[in-house]
């Protein structure tokens, strides 16, 4: 008897998302996809700390004023 080893979720994501692309622009690896989805999240990271960032100095700023 096989055991079946299922996927996890962004296993499944990767590859849903994978065919996806690779049926529009015959083929992108999955490989690059990890690499855009990190430099995508990072670049989400990088706003979003910004703007925590500008919050607080606007905060902080009328407090003193």
């Amino acid at each position: 008897m096989r055991i079946l080893q299922r996927k996890s979720e962004p296993d499944r994501l990767l590859d849903t998302v994978g065919d996806s692309l690779g049926a529009l622009s015959g083929g992108v690896s999955r490989s690059k996809l990890l690499k855009a989805g990190l430099i995508a999240g990072g670049v989400a990271a990088l706003t979003a700390g910004s703007a925590v960032i500008s919050e607080i100095r606007r905060r902080t700023k009328g407090d003193g004023s």
